[in-house]
């Protein structure tokens, strides 16, 4: 029988079958944070039941971290609470922690991959709904509910009907300018937000295998907001040389051994989906969105749909946008560059490849936070610290920061944030806060012109 990708490692991992019913699935890598582990270790401890694998258990403090003076007492009390608790949680139960003050700490979805924790042909679970980023390996990789979390703690397995399964396709050459993070834009804005539920999508065609893996992790990370359970993306050659010598990486006949495995992830020819899209890669262009979910996305050079709809109505009222409007010039007054969709070296380098040499516009804050202190390393090496600050721009310690309004990098009332994370929901980014989700290019131009732009023709032939 021919299988799909997410066959192939889905099918390896079931330890049992309910007849007609869910199955049983081993979980590889089960990582955590602080905001939806508390309340699984304390169900453990209700119910006396010892953590099964605590070695295949990895935690990180990312979302209510402050992105300053990481070195000091965290000054909400919520937030220390929550670190705290899973610090003590850690330590009681043997979970590995890469907490604030660890050279490894970061974002759960970067720090992992840059690791190399995470590997082609896994199972890979955690409370976050954005793990889906790391079936950019070949993974099957979706979030959970805290009440699966402990599920995990307790057996490494989770209780799961199958989902369907599809295959996005897109195919040809992006123009100048266009990034991954345009490419999933795109996509979601083309099939909507509800396009993926019930399914596990798998993305093809020659514009995936072209990306680097940060790109492939941008769009990944994105799948959830079509409704997907998560996306994957068949392992090659590309990531085999990103995953091989990172810290915690299979190494010398080992690391041979494991990637003739991987090589047998993919899709076999004829396999059937249950959907299927294809898109062609020219007529994708820089996307931003004007609503509140990211599926209401246009062309940056387009404008917003004349729908008779209420909640397009509400929506259009929250953010103070008018129909048939061009965002082309809008004016912006916060810029931010991070959060697990976009923070990875290649998104600063993209960024201050544009910056170089420019100054922000006066009416506009800039945040850059990195998404790991491996990242935050980078950045300094590389010497583009010095390129954002001469520019104006302000460069934090790694977190979540401004992504979502959990720690205090949020965006006020009213205002609007050309953002390069993943969820433009009322009050996503603060009460009252209007996000527009863009790329990093388009975020840096903005922060740039004061207002948002595109770094068309000249500018962008010498970074793409």
């Amino acid at each position: 029988m021919k299988k799909t990708l997410f066959d192939k490692v889905w099918d390896s991992h079931v330890v049992d079958s309910v007849e007609n019913g869910p199955q049983i699935l081993y979980i590889d890598k089960h990582l955590i944070h602080e905001v939806t582990s508390p309340q699984a270790f304390a169900e453990l401890e209700q119910r006396n039941i010892p953590l099964f694998r605590p070695d295949q258990v990895v935690a990180t403090a990312d979302h209510n971290v402050p992105t300053l003076d990481q070195h000091l007492p965290i000054k909400d009390a919520l937030s220390r609470n929550q670190v705290q608790q899973l610090t003590e949680n850690c330590e009681k139960h043997g979970v590995t922690l890469y907490g604030l003050g660890h050279k490894y700490q970061g974002i759960v979805h970067v720090m992992a991959p840059e690791l190399g924790i995470t590997q082609p042909g896994m199972t890979m679970v955690c409370g976050d709904s954005h793990t889906s980023t790391h079936g950019a390996f070949g993974t099957i990789a979706f979030g959970i509910g805290t009440s699966q979390v402990a599920q995990v703690f307790a057996s490494q397995c989770l209780l799961l009907s199958k989902p369907k399964k599809m295959r996005i396709n897109v195919n040809g050459k992006l123009r100048k300018g266009v990034l991954p993070k345009d490419v999933i834009l795109y996509v979601i804005a083309k099939l909507g937000t509800n396009s993926g539920t019930g399914y596990f999508a798998e993305y093809a065609g020659d514009v995936f295998e072209n990306m680097s893996m940060e790109g492939r992790m941008t769009v990944c990370n994105m799948s959830i907001e079509m409704g997907a359970r998560g996306g994957m993306i068949a392992p090659d050659e590309t990531t085999f040389a990103y995953v091989k010598g990172k810290e915690f990486a299979p190494k010398g006949e080992e690391f041979e051994k494991k990637v003739a495995y991987w090589k047998t992830l993919k899709t076999d020819e004829g396999a059937a989906f249950d959907q299927e899209y294809s898109f062609d890669a020219e007529d994708i262009e820089p996307m931003v969105t004007y609503g509140t979910n990211p599926g209401m996305g246009i062309k940056i050079n387009g404008q917003i749909p004349e729908l008779d709809d209420i909640s397009f109505e509400k929506s259009l009222q929250y953010m103070g946008f008018r129909k048939g409007e061009s965002l082309l010039g809008k004016p912006i007054n916060y810029v931010f560059i991070g959060s697990c969709t976009n923070s990875r070296i290649e998104d600063f380098r993209v960024a201050a490849d544009y910056i170089k040499g420019k100054q922000k516009a006066a009416n506009v804050n800039a945040l850059i936070v990195p998404g790991s202190q491996q990242v935050a390393r980078q950045i300094e090496e590389e010497g583009l610290r010095q390129v954002f600050e001469e520019a104006g721009f302000v460069l934090r310690q790694p977190g979540c920061s401004a992504c979502l309004a959990m720690n205090d990098d949020k965006i006020p009332e009213g205002e609007y944030c050309v953002s390069t994370s993943n969820r433009n929901f009322e009050g996503r980014q603060g009460q009252g806060a209007r996000t527009i989700l863009a790329s990093p290019l388009i975020a840096a131009a903005t922060a740039v012109k004061g207002a948002i732009a595109t770094p068309y023709e000249e500018e962008v032939a010498e970074l793409v």
